[in-house]
C-alpha cells in the first residue's frame, strides 16, 4: 500500500512540473522586457507654418494603413510603471492627385518610407489588468521623393527628425500576453535631402509636418 500511495505521489509530482514551467513568467503583469507587433491608421499633414496653397486654408493631408514592431522594457514600482521602447513602422501613405487636385501637403511628390522612435513611457496601474500609460521621444521619418506623376520613386529621400508624444491603455490578457490601444502625435521640425549613392547629402531646412497616428499593439513579455 505504501508503494502505491509513493507511487501515486511521485506520479503527481512529475505531471505537475510541465504545468509550472507552462506558468512561468513575471511575477505580475506590465513588468519586465517585451516585444509587439503594432497596426494602425497613419496621417500626416502640412503644419501651421506652411502653406501649399495661397488662395486656401492649408488641409492637404495623406494617410494609410501602419504596421511595425516595437520593444521596451517596464520597470514596475508598486502601480507605477516606468521604461524605455523602441519601434519601427512603415506606413503606405502617399501624395496623390484627384481629380487633377495634388496633395502637396507641404513637402512634394512623396511616399511614407521607415519611422523610427525611441523614447519612454510612464504608466499606472488602475486595475490587476489594465494600465493606462504616456509616452514621449524622438522619431525620424523618411519620405522617399517620386517623379511628377507620381509613378517612379527617384533617388532621393527627405530625412525628418522631430518629436512624439502620446497616451494609451494596455490590457494584459495574461502575465506574458497584453494588448494595446494608443494615439500619438508627432511634429517633424527639421529636414535634409539623402540621395542614393555616392552624392553628399543636402542641407538641413526647416518643416512643419503634424503626424497622427492611432495604434494598436499585441505583445509578448518574457
Amino acid at each position: 500500500m505504501k508503494k502505491i500511495l509513493v507511487s501515486l505521489a511521485a506520479g503527481s509530482a512529475l505531471a505537475a512540473v510541465p504545468a509550472m514551467a507552462q506558468d512561468a513568467g513575471p511575477a505580475q503583469a506590465f513588468d519586465g522586457f517585451h516585444v509587439e507587433g503594432l497596426a494602425g491608421y497613419d496621417i500626416t499633414k502640412a503644419g501651421s507654418s506652411v502653406d501649399d496653397d495661397s488662395n486656401i486654408d492649408n488641409d492637404q493631408s495623406i494617410d494609410g494603413a501602419l504596421f511595425g514592431v516595437g520593444a521596451g522594457y517596464d520597470y514596475r514600482m508598486g502601480n507605477v510603471v516606468i521604461g524605455p521602447e523602441a519601434e519601427v513602422t512603415w506606413s503606405t501613405a502617399k501624395t496623390e492627385f484627384t481629380n487633377g487636385d495634388f496633395e502637396g501637403f507641404g513637402v512634394g511628390n512623396v511616399k511614407t518610407n521607415r519611422d523610427l522612435y525611441v523614447g519612454a513611457r510612464v504608466g499606472y496601474v488602475v486595475s490587476p489588468r489594465t494600465m493606462v500609460y504616456a509616452k514621449g521621444g524622438y522619431t525620424n521619418a523618411k519620405f522617399d521623393v517620386r517623379n511628377g506623376d507620381g509613378s517612379v520613386e527617384t533617388n532621393t529621400d527627405i530625412d525628418a527628425d522631430g518629436w512624439r508624444i502620446g497616451a494609451g491603455v494596455e490590457q494584459a490578457v495574461s502575465n506574458n500576453v497584453f494588448a494595446k490601444l494608443e494615439y500619438r502625435y508627432s511634429n517633424y521640425e527639421k529636414g535634409e535631402l539623402d540621395y542614393r549613392g555616392d552624392i553628399p547629402d543636402g542641407q538641413r531646412f526647416d518643416l512643419d509636418l503634424d503626424r497622427h497616428q492611432i495604434v494598436a499593439g499585441v505583445g509578448v513579455r518574457f
